[in-house]
């Protein structure tokens, strides 16, 4: 694709990168295809391919519109048309780009700047967030439907581990998983501390950056960034005396961002070189507990009995382009694990999205739930938070990390 990009980004570093990505689209339509908001909306302009024409004409100097805002605002980033796309188009980073121009063109409506600033003060800061969910979880029963699919029912976190081991890795406690869903990352500590593993948790880390970013508040988003390498590096340059040898993100939509925290900092001269090495040693669980499979397998093989039907998270498949591995672990334990048919389709939680865009995402959630039930499982399983609190507010089935599922059979068996 020819582009002509306007003198106000035209030699930035974002302008750069976002020339070479559209240059690289060759508009071929297999992108909208797999696009969960086109297939609803049977729009050009909400599709990927739509709203690559859409950032182009504004990154050449075209005003922006509420109605580019609206497109834009209706994609979930779930970025299944990156995996669908032949040219390998970077479509995530060419819309964290485009939004932020767009927003700095076209001025948001107070109520749209409240609700938004809402989201940004509260998600990220546990002090505030986890107090108000246990309000809510006190008042539930009573709370308007909508408000009350936001708030799951509480959960014990279980016992953390106290084992020391010569291995040892950080866990990212993360902004709404502990007080959303506690148990998940006690269960990782668990699981890993009977393959002879200790998770450790910095104090002084928090949210990944990854609300703020993509609210458009991207210099907040990379303050948090910031703070969680100056919290994280005394474990991998070893000074405090624990050394890690990786990172381990139990919710894929914090590893999806943690992961590229080497590209979103590359030009801070004080961050660059530790962002990428952060980068480099992030995993997400399901690719840290391959290494332990056999020793897994030997104590769990047989001893799950329930119908298990796993959805594949979009920040999983489509933005770390992991595949295969949750169902490779849980198959070697025995599970006869399933997919639903469009698995490779988002299921409407998409970080805030289920609150800025409460219609679509609704009935993504309801096809996907309807493609899951068809499956007839006992328990559904995902693998990370949005989607599991999404998921499990228009179902009666259990929704729960499949790391849950391997711990509470572990505990069976032990």
């Amino acid at each position: 694709m020819q582009t002509n990009l306007a003198a106000f980004i035209k030699d930035t570093p974002e302008g750069k990168e976002a020339d070479a990505i559209l240059r690289a689209c060759v508009h071929c339509g297999f992108c909208t295809a797999t696009c969960p908001t086109y297939q609803l909306l049977g729009d050009e302009l909400d599709g990927p391919r739509g709203r690559i024409y859409l950032i182009k004409q504004v990154l050449e100097g075209k005003p922006a519109t509420s109605k580019t805002q609206l497109h834009l605002d209706r994609c979930l980033t779930c970025r299944n048309c990156e995996t669908a796309c032949p040219s390998g188009v970077k479509y995530g980073r060419l819309l964290d780009i485009g939004r932020r121009v767009v927003d700095q063109q076209a001025p948001r409506t107070w109520s749209q700047r409240l609700q938004r600033g809402a989201l940004k003060q509260l998600l990220v800061q546990k002090w505030l967030f986890a107090p108000a969910l246990q309000v809510g979880q006190m008042l539930r029963s009573g709370l308007p439907q909508k408000l009350k699919n936001k708030v799951p029912e509480k959960q014990d976190a279980g016992i953390w581990p106290q084992r020391q081991h010569a291995r040892k890795m950080l866990l990212l406690d993360g902004c709404v998983q502990p007080a959303m869903g506690p148990n998940i990352n006690s269960a990782a500590a668990r699981v890993l501390d009977a393959c002879e593993v200790q998770l450790l948790i910095a104090p002084k880390a928090g949210c990944c950056g990854a609300i703020r970013y993509h609210l458009n508040d991207q210099d907040g988003g990379l303050t948090d960034m910031r703070r969680n390498i100056d919290a994280w590096w005394p474990y991998v340059d070893g000074s405090n005396g624990e050394k890690i040898e990786a990172i381990v993100m139990t919710a894929s939509g914090c590893g999806v961002t943690v992961k590229e925290y080497g590209h979103l900092l590359a030009h801070d001269v004080d961050y660059a070189e530790k962002a990428q090495i952060i980068s480099a040693l992030t995993r997400d669980l399901s690719e840290v507990l391959p290494e332990f499979e056999a020793r897994l397998s030997s104590k769990l093989n047989g001893k799950i009995k329930q119908r298990i039907t796993y959805h594949p998270p979009c920040t999983l498949q489509h933005g770390q382009q992991i595949r295969g591995k949750v169902e490779g672990l849980l198959r070697s334990a025995g599970v006869d694990v399933k997919l639903c048919v469009d698995s490779h389709l988002c299921c409407g939680s998409a970080g805030t999205y289920s609150v800025l865009q409460p219609e679509l995402s609704y009935q993504l959630r309801d096809n996907k739930l309807k493609n899951l039930q068809a499956t007839n499982p006992d328990v559904i399983v995902s693998a990370n938070i949005g989607c599991l609190t999404h998921l499990q507010s228009g179902t009666e089935t259990p929704v729960k990390h499949w790391i849950e599922l391997i711990d509470s059979a572990l505990n069976a068996v032990n």
